[in-house]
């Protein structure tokens, strides 16, 4: 997300990051810039429109101009302004009521909703350790609720069975019910969509809403529709008291421009993004993160973050440990190491929270993907338990059998052991307590490898 909007952002403000003064010219033709930018990335107009003259307040006045680093200070008044747009600070659920709290989800068919429902289900237990029940009240859409049920069972909630002839507010009141009898202290609520606002689905959604009176009221919305994802968001917001919105599909939308514009439009906090299909591909909205973002200074508290939750601690001790011990690294650890990159959305999703890489040119960037990952993985797995644990039993006929079993080339599996080598000496390095020794070897790899250092494929 916000690949385009990035690019441009961060060209424009690391020109002005290294002047060591600034004129009222020099910031009218750099919030000239700024507005087109925002304009592509189909940002609503008068979004753009407030934003610029936030900003062009703010740098005109003594706060940039009378800054003994001006083009730095600049800098900072457009990432704030771009956080106080989106929200300033990440906006909780709020679970403070009496158990169950009953969470309704609205939105319009092919946003995301049922899918959305099953992600946010998982990050309520796994993250906050909630016990959570979902319930479909869509009564329309064939295979809506089997759909859920599905869902529920792979995140491992609770699933309130119900049937395409009851009313969704009879099928809600018995969930809210159901709910209560077995403890659960939250229940997700999916409700239909459809593919225009209308009067009748408005009709639907505000009695239901009457009924249950959920803590929170959520607003699913597909980002790739740009704009119109702001005007949805308004219809909802004027009819429903909505408490939030969760922009999903963010990973195909490269500009953006709805995570800028829903906030200013309705009023409403973004609680959550989609970021990716599966599962775990659901997250808590930053705004002061999504900001450093889109100016190209990268998101390391979230990578941390991600890291923490999805890397497998108990497979990083046992390596750690076993470096620090001297033992040899071997293809089995590489694999986990692989496979632990993959868990974490591959390359690009890494790539794009960290500082700086809206510098690299684009036709690099498109060369790095999770073919290579993907490929390593399968070249490992061809392989026999000893020969992972010896590769330096690998010669020439091996290689090719690894190979015709992985569905790749000798060459490829050339490359994969080159590679392996590398680490293999990293970690030795490492095991000698020689962290600078270390150092100047992954220095030595990022110069033979592409951009951050990773394979391109």
């Amino acid at each position: 997300m916000f690949e385009s909007l990035s690019q441009r952002l961060s060209t424009t403000v690391q020109r002005l990051r290294g002047r060591g003064r600034l004129t009222e010219e020099n910031i009218r033709e750099a919030l000239r810039e700024v507005r087109v930018a925002l304009l592509e990335a189909d940002v609503a107009l008068p979004v753009v429109k407030a934003l610029v003259e936030r900003i062009k307040v703010r740098a005109v006045g003594q706060e940039v101009l009378k800054s003994l680093t001006p083009g730095q200070a600049l800098v900072k008044v457009v990432r704030d302004e771009l956080t106080a747009l989106m929200g300033s600070a990440a906006s909780e659920l709020n679970l403070n009521v009496p158990a169950p709290a009953v969470i309704l989800m609205a939105g319009l068919q092919g946003a995301g909703k049922t899918t959305t429902v099953g992600k946010l289900a998982k990050l309520l237990r796994e993250r906050r350790k909630k016990k959570v029940m979902v319930v479909s009240c869509d009564v329309y859409r064939p295979a809506a609720i089997a759909q859920l049920e599905t869902l529920a069972g792979q995140v491992e909630v609770l699933f309130h069975p119900s049937q395409p002839d009851q009313s969704p507010v009879d099928i809600a009141r018995g969930a809210i019910e159901s709910a209560r009898k077995q403890f659960v202290d939250v229940l997700l609520v999916d409700t239909a969509g459809r593919t225009t606002i209308d009067q009748a689905m408005m009709d639907e959604i505000r009695a239901l809403h009457a009924a249950i009176n959920p803590v929170e009221t959520l607003f699913v919305v597909d980002s790739m529709t740009g704009q119109d994802a702001a005007t949805t968001a308004r219809a909802f917001a004027d009819a429903l008291p909505l408490t939030g919105v969760v922009l999903t599909k963010t990973d195909g939308d490269a500009r953006g421009g709805a995570a800028l514009s829903v906030r200013y439009v309705t009023g409403r906090p973004i609680k959550f993004i989609g970021t990716a299909e599966k599962m775990d591909g659901l997250d808590v909205f930053h705004p002061d993160r999504i900001a450093s973002r889109i100016l190209d200074m990268g998101d390391v508290l979230s990578l941390v973050e991600e890291v923490e939750r999805k890397v497998d601690q108990e497979k990083a001790a046992k390596l750690a440990e076993k470096v620090v011990k001297g033992k040899k690294f071997d293809l089995n650890d590489m694999r986990d190491q692989l496979e632990q990159m993959q868990n974490m959305g591959g390359l690009n999703s890494l790539l794009d929270k960290l500082p700086g890489i809206g510098q690299i040119p684009q036709h690099l960037k498109d060369k790095v993907n999770d073919r290579e990952i993907v490929r390593s993985i399968a070249i490992i797995g061809s392989m026999t338990k000893k020969e992972r644990r010896f590769p330096a039993t690998l010669n020439g006929s091996r290689r090719a059998r690894i190979a015709r079993g992985s569905g790749t080339t000798p060459a490829d599996v050339n490359r994969l052991l080159k590679q392996f080598q590398q680490m293999e000496k990293m970690m030795s390095k490492l095991s000698g307590g020689g962290i600078k020794g270390m150092m100047r070897g992954m220095k030595g790899m990022l110069g033979r490898q592409g951009p951050g250092g990773f394979p391109m494929g």
